[in-house]
């Protein structure tokens, strides 16, 4: 099941896009709902909070007295946190349960409409998210318009939450919402069409997703180190203790003139851990199945780099994803081939050349790739000799 996380500022006009969405066959799962469902009366959660605070927070019918325990807690960050200890658990407890269900009954897609996503550090556990992005001053003209809110009550509650520029670095979507809801609802439309439901088919059935034979290279794009760093997080979330580490690699990591693809390596204490059960179908449920049959790389000291190969279900960004032993010859050259790049401008500019040639040349992906492996054996004594006059070590480099 493709599971996705929204979210967008207050304001934003995400319950659009959620209501939407559900139109369109998805199940939406709301946090905010949840956390109301969750305070009602016959709630366990409510009889804590009646036995924490006391009958103070309660009206006379006995139902929660929102703005009441609002007062208590605002302020109070030792209230606060024990409310959050009776409310979080069972907010959880009953989310899991909802998209549980779902993928049970054989949903496709489902939605966490979760507005704290980005507060809570929750971006990694979805195949995607997509943030509502709007103006700040358009979230204000509509809290106060709309919602009849004070303007000073809407900007405070703007200020509480990320910034625009937080949620954006999660976003895997961006969809601007500064225009009409009819123009929201036609961009929601367009995106299930080219990228949801192709990336829950692909998900459903472990399909990967190649990159195209005909070998196009590309000038720099700024958002490749965003989209690294969101299936990094992503594969951390998955694998835990299983990936030692996980790396940016190649050429869109320098970044330099490449083909688009994000080349990712994943460090694991041994192969048999990238072999095992729980490993592989970590990789499956994050949508990045095995491609079986490549299983080395080309070595530059003679004796086998061995090595485990997936790719992606996302049909709108190429992923490679190397699976390699930490301290390996390979693990390692891949990391210094990055550094070196990045240290040297020459190296660049040698490079690039060498990609243009090759790609004028009219060779197909897998040729491309083959054809560039002489040009990497040449280069292998001046990468290890750069690595010994700067004592460039592998312990330490950033993603």
């Amino acid at each position: 099941m493709l599971r996705i996380g929204l979210t967008g500022g207050i304001g934003s006009g995400k319950s659009t896009v959620s209501r939407r969405l559900a139109e369109l066959g998805a199940v939406v799962v709301d946090a905010d709902l949840i956390a109301r469902e969750v305070v009602e009366p016959g709630e366990p959660a409510l009889d804590q909070i009646r036995e924490r605070f006391g009958d103070g927070v309660f009206t006379t019918d006995g139902a929660l007295d929102r703005p009441a325990l609002g007062r208590v807690v605002f302020g109070d960050p030792q209230a606060l946190t024990a409310l959050e200890g009776i409310t979080h658990p069972a907010i959880w407890g009953r989310t899991a349960q909802r998209l549980a269900a779902a993928q049970e009954a054989g949903t496709a897609i489902a939605v966490h409409d979760m507005p704290l996503l980005v507060e809570k550090g929750m971006a990694g556990e979805y195949h995607l998210v997509l943030v509502v992005d709007t103006d700040e001053e358009e979230r204000v003209h509509r809290l106060v318009e709309l919602r009849g809110m004070p303007q000073d009550e809407a900007r405070s509650r703007i200020a509480a939450q990320a910034t625009d520029e937080e949620r954006r670095a999660v976003a895997d979507v961006l969809l601007d919402n500064n225009g009409s809801p009819e123009d929201l609802v036609v961009a929601v439309d367009r995106l299930r069409q080219e990228r949801l439901a192709p990336f829950a088919d692909n998900l459903a059935t472990s399909t990967a997703v190649r990159a195209p034979h005909e070998v196009v290279l590309h000038e720099v794009d700024p958002d490749w180190a965003g989209q690294a760093a969101r299936e990094i997080a992503r594969l951390r979330h998955r694998l835990g203790d299983l990936a030692v580490t996980v790396d940016h690699i190649g050429s869109t990591a320098v970044p330099m003139y490449a083909k688009p693809i994000i080349d990712l390596q994943i460090g694991v204490t041994d192969l048999a851990v990238a072999d095992s059960s729980a490993f592989r179908q970590a990789m499956v449920e994050g949508g990045w199945p095995r491609i079986e049959g490549i299983d080395q790389d080309s070595s530059k000291d003679g004796a086998p780099w061995p090595k485990r190969y997936h790719l992606g279900c996302d049909p709108a960004v190429l992923l490679h994803l190397h699976v390699r032993e930490v301290g390996s010859p390979g693990w390692r050259w891949a990391v210094l081939f990055r550094d070196w790049l990045r240290s040297e401008e020459s190296a660049r500019v040698d490079y690039r050349a060498e990609k243009e040639r090759l790609a004028a040349s009219g060779l197909r992906r897998g040729e491309y790739a083959e054809a560039k492996e002489p040009w990497f054996d040449a280069a292998h004594e001046r990468i290890e000799a750069w690595a010994r006059e700067t004592g460039w070590s592998p312990e330490g480099q950033g993603a």
